[in-house]
């Protein structure tokens, strides 16, 4: 199991995710450019994800939804703004209905994502931006923090795949 870490920074209205696997810069990349890959472990373990669409590259989307324990579908979308494969990846994320209209009833945040060789491995680093604190607040009330940590446990396993 990678070590996860998190870290909320309310001045800077931040949210931090680090984790270490034991795989290359490029491998890992992988685990985020195909979509197969990436929906065994986008959602928390029990609200899998479906991908629909995914265009990493600048001005590209994507569309994918989590399905709860009951069924329920909740759609998101991301509007990839900067690719640096295999080191970095940015883009706007929300939610959305099906036909990947943005839902404007909640903020959107930025992602950043890096990915970095240290020690014979790699770190990656997961930044969320959010655009103030009600929204920060509002995430972390979800549950962003327990989702992301365990979505981030599940990538050792498709490492290994």
């Amino acid at each position: 199991m990678p070590t996860i870490t998190s870290e909320k920074d309310v001045d800077a209205l931040t949210m931090t995710f680090t984790a270490h696997f034991d795989a290359s810069v490029e491998r890992v990349w992988q685990v985020w450019e195909d979509p197969r890959q990436l929906e065994r472990w986008w959602g928390p373990p029990d609200y899998p994800a479906t991908f629909e669409r995914l265009e990493l590259t600048p001005d590209g989307t994507a569309l994918y939804y989590m399905t709860g324990p009951d069924g329920e579908k909740i759609w998101g979308r991301w509007t990839v703004t900067h690719v640096d494969r295999p080191n970095r990846l940015e883009f706007e994320d929300g939610f959305a209905d099906a036909d990947g209209n943005p839902d404007t009833s909640i903020d959107t945040t930025v992602s950043v994502i890096t990915l970095e060789s240290v020690d014979g491995g790699t770190r990656m680093t997961l930044l969320s931006q959010f655009p103030n604190l009600e929204t920060l607040q509002q995430m972390v009330e979800m549950g962003m923090v327990e989702g992301m940590t365990g979505a981030l446990a599940q990538i050792d396993a498709i490492l290994a795949a």
